[in-house]
């Protein structure tokens, strides 16, 4: 039996008094996984990891706990089915790095339990000894772009010929495996504009409110229909006549539970352009989803972001920003000039956490060193 909208969201809060009232999210992995020898000059980018070294990222994600992380992140941003099989891998050779990318993250996550309870980091003399406590793992999905690798996940451009329903196609199985492998919620990152925001509301919402809802058995499939309502905001509702509850749930079970982010490049809109008000609507429309917020955006708009944010939601929000240094996407490199230190964030959290901001961490170029500066910060 599916679980109602009000049980997610007890789950979160109940999560999230237990970090204290604000849980700690994790930091960059891409870094990581460079400094630890790890070559990403891959299309697969963080991903190729999966295939070449997962034990480097189960290294990077036992860092980010043993920093005080309280949420991990898994490392499928980048990884695609479609991805995956333009390397040569089957179907099911694809799915199964998906459900590894969650494997991993709650293997480390047992380690980090097993090291605290057997005394490991007490007989280490760590002068800020790791203390055993709740860890969610999150199930990261990347836009649209981020499998591009051509940078437009920060620009939210993919031209006339990428549709609702070419998204919807593209996102659909990767969903479903990743839910499915064991973790506890799906982290939908970076979403540079709404029409993606709409497909994973699509995915993960309406049949959840259906199955919740109606009983299917009287629904008769010939009979469906799907009618699009475009407002003045031009903002898409759906409209469900019978066939359509069925349609719907044909797209999946998602069991679990998500987070929508998006990012921003002014402080004001996402990427794309689109209002950001709009955007976070989407998620708060949806009962499956249980946060939002924003990451990799410069730390110096997440407070007026969040400010914005909290006008829109009652949920909770997550803010996890980059360094604050630019990506050229040409290059393919960031420039290292553009960012703040880590002891610069110390700062901007507790602002963030004032301005309500409630799940806090670190995206591209952030560290565990970061991680533990924010911790410091809230009093963890």
């Amino acid at each position: 039996m599916a679980l109602s909208g009000d049980e997610f969201s007890l789950r979160i809060e109940d999560f999230l008094q237990q970090a204290g009232g604000c849980a700690v999210i994790d930091g960059g992995l891409a870094t990581e996984l460079e400094r630890h020898g790890a070559d990403l000059n891959d299309p697969l980018w963080s991903a190729k990891c999966l295939i070449s070294s997962p034990h480097l990222i189960r290294q990077v994600h036992l860092d980010y706990l043993e920093a005080g992380a309280d949420v991990l992140i898994t490392a499928s941003y980048q990884a695609t089915i479609q991805g995956f099989e333009s390397k040569g891998l089957s179907k099911v050779e694809a799915e199964a790095l998906l459900e590894k990318s969650v494997q991993i993250a709650c293997e480390a996550r047992d380690e980090f339990m097993r090291r605290c309870i057997s005394g490991v980091y007490e007989a280490n003399g760590d002068q800020h000894t790791p203390k055993p406590h709740h860890i969610l793992v999150a199930a990261s999905v990347g836009s649209y772009g981020a499998y591009l690798a051509d940078g437009s996940e920060y620009s939210g451009q993919y031209g006339d010929s990428i549709t609702l329903e070419v998204l919807k196609d593209f996102h659909r199985r990767r969903v479903q495996v990743l839910a499915n492998s064991g973790a506890d919620l799906i982290a939908f990152e970076t979403i540079p504009n709404k029409i993606e925001a709409q497909v994973l509301f699509t995915l993960t919402c309406w049949f959840f409110f259906l199955i919740a809802s109606f009983d299917v058995e009287y629904v008769n499939r010939k009979q469906a229909r799907v009618r699009i309502l475009m407002l003045d905001v031009a903002f898409a509702f759906i409209l469900i006549l019978p066939e359509a509850y069925v349609e719907l749930l044909e797209e999946g079970d998602v069991k679990i539970p998500a987070w929508l982010s998006f990012n921003s490049k002014d402080g004001v809109n996402v990427v794309s352009g689109d209002s950001l008000a709009e955007c976070i609507s989407i998620g708060d429309s949806c009962q499956k989803v249980v946060a939002v917020g924003i990451n990799c955006t410069p730390p110096r708009f997440i407070h007026d972001l969040v400010i914005s944010v909290e006008k829109v939601t009652k949920k909770p929000v997550l803010i996890y920003p980059n360094s604050g240094e630019m990506y050229d996407a040409e290059k393919k490199q960031w420039v290292e000039s553009t960012g703040v230190s880590d002891d610069d964030f110390v700062p901007y959290v507790c602002n963030w956490r004032e301005a309500g901001a409630s799940l806090i961490g670190g995206c591209c170029r952030t560290t565990p060193n970061t991680i533990r500066a924010i911790c410091r910060a809230l009093n963890k």
